[in-house]
Order: structure tokens, then sequence, then C-alpha cells
């Protein structure tokens, strides 16, 4: 059987081996020339003292490592992060210092993804704060209105703002809970082969009313023999959420279009319109929770819609890509 032993043992027997050698030898010399015993004992004491030198100077060294390692980890757990103790040898005790080193990275990459997790904790609390404040401080507004008027025309108009500011509030909520499960993941998907047409015509029967109401023109494009794997449901709110972020970005006159096809082995779902496009410095952050651009018109918007549509569409396995100039309109590109 094979025996492994430390190599900073080795080097220790190999230094102790070398004096007892050496020493050996010595001996030996004097026996042969002078045979004398106060000489053979003195070289004996000699020898006994050089390896006692060697093994306190070995474990003296590996005492001071140690206890350089031991002050380390302790200013770690007194908080200092910077921390990594030398471990560019070879050596057991290298290796476990070595293996400190990479529990401290580890731990330094939870503790920073805590403190990412708290600050965006903290942000989207401050962000549903301030959506919640604009409904609630308009509802407090038409109230104080409404008890004051007596004319019937003014109470029907403040009536149907509070309803309004009421879906609003209701919407986000909704918003928070739906994202709450896909955060959670406790969502799960009930899959089917659906038709693609079917799930578009869905969609757009639901914005038809709106449609004309804005003048806005909505037309179809796609092979009516498509399906696609999915959630119907869950796919359907993700895509609704893409044609009203079109709807809200778009003049009256603007058209919105929406293809579907088979492109070798993946399914795309094309929603563009010539709207008033998003600025470049927003193209990367538009997935983001309550995010709104300083160009945006929308001044209703919650910012939730389109980062509810990114974590659906992903939860289904598929990817969202937006190509988008100016004034001149934006393509979103579902691919699965």
């Amino acid at each position: 059987m094979k025996l492994f032993i430390n190599k900073e043992i080795r080097h220790l027997f190999f230094a102790i081996s070398l004096l007892i050698l050496f020493f050996l030898l010595f001996q030996i010399f004097i026996v042969t020339f002078y045979e004398n015993i106060i000489y053979i004992l003195s070289i004996s004491l000699l020898e006994g003292m050089s390896i006692s030198i060697v093994c306190i100077a070995f474990f003296y060294k590996q005492n001071k490592m140690i206890e350089k390692a031991i002050t380390k980890v302790n200013h770690f757990i007194a908080g200092n992060t910077d921390f990594r103790i030398e471990c560019n040898k070879e050596g057991k005790l290298y290796q476990l210092f070595h293996s400190i080193n990479t529990l401290a990275a580890i731990l330094n990459a939870h503790m920073e993804k805590e403190t990412m997790a708290k600050e965006f904790l903290k942000n989207t609390i401050a962000d549903i704060s301030h959506q919640l404040k604009t409904p609630i401080t308009a509802l407090n507004l038409y109230n104080g209105i409404l008890q004051q008027t007596e004319n019937i025309s003014d109470i029907k108009q403040f009536v149907l703002l509070s309803e309004q500011e009421i879906d609003r509030i209701e919407t986000l909520i909704q918003n928070l809970l739906k994202i709450t499960k896909l955060d959670a993941g406790t969502i799960v998907l009930e899959r089917h082969d659906e038709n693609i047409a079917d799930i578009i015509n869905d969609i757009v029967s639901h914005f038809t009313y709106r449609a004309k109401q804005e003048q806005k023109q909505i037309q179809l494009y796609g092979d009516d023999s498509i399906t696609l794997f999915c959630d119907r449901i869950w796919i359907i709110e993700a895509i609704s959420n893409i044609v009203k972020n079109a709807f809200d970005h778009t003049k009256s006159g603007n058209t919105i279009h929406i293809e579907w096809k088979k492109v070798q082995n993946m399914i795309q779902i094309i929603i563009k319109d010539n709207g008033c496009g998003i600025a470049k410095e927003d193209i990367y952050h538009i997935f983001k929770r309550f995010y709104r651009s300083r160009f945006s018109k929308d001044i209703k918007g919650l910012g939730l819609g389109l980062s509810l549509s990114k974590a659906m569409i992903e939860l289904h396995g598929g990817s969202i890509t937006v190509d988008s100039i100016l004034e001149k309109g934006s393509i979103f590109t579902i691919t699965f």
C-alpha cells in the first residue's frame, strides 16, 4: 500500500536524514583516526542539538504561518472581506489555505448577492409606493370634489375617473402577484399544442374596441396551421403586454403589425409598430421592472408589462429581443 506523507514533513525528514548522515560519517572519521570517546560524545551531542534546531525552526515556521492565517480569518469575521491567505506553494497546509480562500470567496459572493437582493427589494418597495401614491392621491382629490358638488354630470365624471384609478391599483397589485409567483418559481405551466393564429385572434379581439376608439389599425400575417407547445393563458398574457405597449406608444392613424412564422426549428412572433420608438439609451433597460424612459409618453404605465412578458417567455424556454429607432417605431421579436 502506497504511503502518502505531507510534503513539509518529507522535507523535514530529508533535512534530518542529511544531518544524521553527515554526523555519522564524521563519527566514523573520528573513530577511525582518533578513537577518542570525548570527541564521539561531543559529536553526538552536537548532532542532537542540530536536529532539535532544525525541528524547532520547522515547527516555528509552520506555527507563524498558521497564526498569520488565523489573524486574517479573524479580520474576515470582523468584516474585512478583502481577505486572502498566501498559498502559492505546494503542500497540505497550502492546500488548506487555498480551501479557506475559496470558502471566503464563496461567502463574499453570497454576501454581495444578499446585498443586491436587499437593495432590489428596497428599490422595489420604493417603486411600488411611488406607483400607488399617484392613484391614491387622485382618489382622495376626486372624493373631495364629489363631496362638494351636487352637479350630476360632474359626479358621473369623477366616479368614472375614480374607477379608472381603482383599476390602475388593481392592475398593479395583480402584476405584482404574478411577478412574485414567477420569482418564487411556483408557477406550473399547463402546456398543450396551441394554434398560434387562435391565440393572436384572441389577443386582437381584446384590443379591437381600443383600436377603433384610438383610430389605429391592427394587421395580422401568419400561417394558420402553426402550433406552439405552451401554456395558453400565460402566452396570451405575455403577448398582450407587448401589444398593449405598442398601443400605448402609437398615435392615431398608426398601424400595429403582428406576424408569426416558422423558421427551421424556431417559431417567431413579431410585433411591429410605427409609433414613437425607443431611445437608444433605453433599449437595454426596457425589460427592467418599473423602468420608465424620460422619453415615454405613457403617463399611466406602471413599467411592469414588458418585464412580465420577458419572464413568461423565458419560463417557456423562449427569448425576446427589441429593435427600435426613436420616432420611427419598434419591433419586438419573440423566439421559441
